[in-house]
């Protein structure tokens, strides 16, 4: 009987530190990863592009991208991201099937909160937020965390917190991405967990 309690125990502390997804970028090629818009580099444990202005306007004004696809409700994911002084923007995304539903777009000026509340014909966001003190470091990795629990987004920027509010966030996502505009991004350790 003891040693049933003990194995039941412990495969429940296990899945628990299970992620849903981890990408260490060790390798060029992972099952749920698409690199796209770019030449992506894949070497010490990290992902890196250089915006080519050609693919930029063939994709409309769109610049490399990472998606994930992974079906998730509530979930945190956690990655580290490192912008060139050439960059403009780096855009975290959580999708859904019928589109966006949570985005952070970082520029110089700072980290700007969008939900995309479903109901909207054009499928257009709202700001939640627009955040001076959360900026990503030239040249340096910068740690972000986006906690979705229900209505509610917490984000973690270095050491800038705070949690946003917002029906639409509770919706259902089917996939998550890592872009940016200009210059050159690198991004590693990316994490999701329940």
């Amino acid at each position: 009987m003891r040693s049933a309690l003990f194995l039941i125990l412990a495969s429940a502390a296990m899945a628990v530190d299970v992620p849903l997804l981890k990408d260490d970028f060790s390798a060029p090629k992972m099952e749920t990863r698409r690199a796209s818009r770019g030449e992506w580099k894949f070497a010490d444990n990290a992902a890196t592009c250089t915006q080519d202005d050609e693919l930029y306007k063939k994709h409309k004004d769109h610049g490399p991208i990472i998606f994930y696809d992974l079906a998730y409700t509530d979930a945190v994911i956690r990655f580290a991201v490192k912008p060139d002084a050439a960059n403009k923007g780096v855009v975290f995304t959580a999708n859904g099937a019928e589109g966006h539903v949570f985005r952070l777009v970082f520029s110089q000026a700072g980290m700007g909160v969008r939900a995309f509340p479903p109901e909207e014909k054009e499928h257009t966001s709202i700001s939640l937020g627009n955040e001076k003190a959360a900026k990503l470091k030239v040249g340096e990795w910068t740690n972000v965390s986006v906690e979705l629990r229900g209505t509610k987004a917490t984000v973690k920027v270095g050491d800038f917190t705070k949690t946003y509010e917002h029906a639409s966030l509770a919706h259902a996502k089917t996939n998550l991405s890592v872009g940016f505009s200009y210059g050159t991004v690198s991004v590693k350790e990316l994490v999701v967990e329940k």
